[in-house]
């Protein structure tokens, strides 16, 4: 199989990510925070290193401000419904996911909040003006797309993090497509939200909340901490406020690794990772029959290439694919607002990973040139 669905997760894993979720599994008995045993131990010093590499990766002032989540869904969950309040207005870019947009939806139709869904420039880029000039006095969040999973567009977010806080609102970033390729510490958000089995290479049922500004959201779910055991209300001190309940020690394990490897790397995945992209969107441009759903040259853009076969729809085109042993995705990609942006009834998306190869790409180009004809 030549796996091009990298926007979705990643595969391969580093070995050292099975190994560290075998390991654990295997050789690791305890439960951390419930006992005082080696094992419980052991497991939480695991857990401890691992907020220590998301801290130091995305700029955070302390490990507690890590918050070990089930996804990226959930860490978006967790600070949307976490933060607002009733009354509050929210800004978001046109490129959300739904992940971001279902919770906000759900908070509008129940009559808790106002939504506003701000436009892109020509190039599809939100523009810090276009937000400044949004906020208002009931401004209470504004949440950004940092990369669209479509188009892979990269937004400027550091630079409306400042217009956000100019007028002190706080931003919210959606990471999902950004982490462990762009630097996210320099961008100064108050809340990161990220997958762990995306381009942080660790196992699926891994994500996190990272907290860089003075919010803390509400607890999103209560329960057991292994902390403040004689009270019966959650504890207020981070990151016991927002976990409860027993970790996925494994799949934190793993994610450790997956942030070690991505650390070291990083630069040169990200490079790999765009020449790969770029080699795909340039021979998919060149090619007719197809159209390509991909920004300027001269905007950044995460590794995604999503594209279209005329007169084919996107899922028989990704059933094609997949027929010939080449994975990708196929449909709206949970982001219809950016289909509907685009003028696009479904696209098939390709995102090539460190693991990918040129000639991952050349098979790609190939049989869609076969499917074109």
């Amino acid at each position: 199989m030549i796996y091009l669905d990298n926007a979705a997760t990643s595969y391969p894993k580093p070995p050292e990510v099975i190994r560290a979720m075998a390991g654990v599994t295997e050789k690791l008995g305890g439960n951390p925070g419930r006992g005082g045993h080696l094992g419980a131990l052991a497991g939480g010093r695991i857990m401890e290193a691992c907020r220590e590499a998301a801290a130091e990766y995305t700029g955070v002032s302390g490990p507690e401000k890590v918050i070990f989540c089930l996804n990226c869904t959930d860490a978006l969950n967790m600070a949307i419904r976490g933060t607002l309040h009733a009354g509050d207005e929210v800004l978001v870019s046109y490129a959300e996911h739904n992940a971001v947009m279902r919770p906000l939806i759900g908070c509008h139709d129940a009559g808790q909040i106002t939504l506003r869904i701000l436009p892109p420039d020509e190039r599809g880029i939100l523009t810090p003006e276009t937000v400044s000039a949004a906020i208002g006095p009931r401004t209470a969040l504004c949440v950004l797309c940092h990369a669209s999973n479509v188009t892979g567009i990269i937004q400027p977010a550091r630079d409306i993090a400042r217009a956000c806080h100019s007028q002190g609102v706080p931003l919210l970033l959606d990471a999902a497509q950004t982490a462990g390729t762009e630097e996210l510490a320099p961008i100064g958000a108050d809340m990161i939200a990220m997958p762990g089995h995306k381009g942080l290479l660790g196992p699926m049922g891994t994500g996190l909340l990272c907290l860089s500004g003075q919010i803390v959201p509400r607890p999103f779910r209560a329960g057991g901490t292994g902390s403040v055991s004689d009270s019966l209300r959650q504890p207020d001190m981070l990151p016991d406020r927002l976990e409860s309940g027993t970790a996925n020690l494994p799949g934190i394990a793993g994610l450790l690794q997956g942030l070690r490897f991505v650390r070291r790397h990083r630069a040169a995945l990200r490079e790999y990772e765009h020449q790969l992209a770029e080699r795909l969107s340039e021979g998919l441009m060149n090619m007719p029959g197809v159209t390509v759903y991909r920004g300027p040259a001269d905007v950044p853009h995460a590794a995604v290439v999503s594209f279209r076969l005329d007169g084919m729809d996107s899922g028989r085109a990704a059933d094609e694919l997949n027929k010939r042993r080449i994975a990708v995705r196929g449909g709206l990609h949970c982001a219809p607002s950016v289909h509907a942006y685009l003028g696009s009834e479904g696209a098939v998306r390709a995102s090539p990973g460190p693991f990918s190869t040129e000639r991952d790409v050349d098979a790609l180009l190939l049989a869609v040139s076969d499917l074109a004809r």
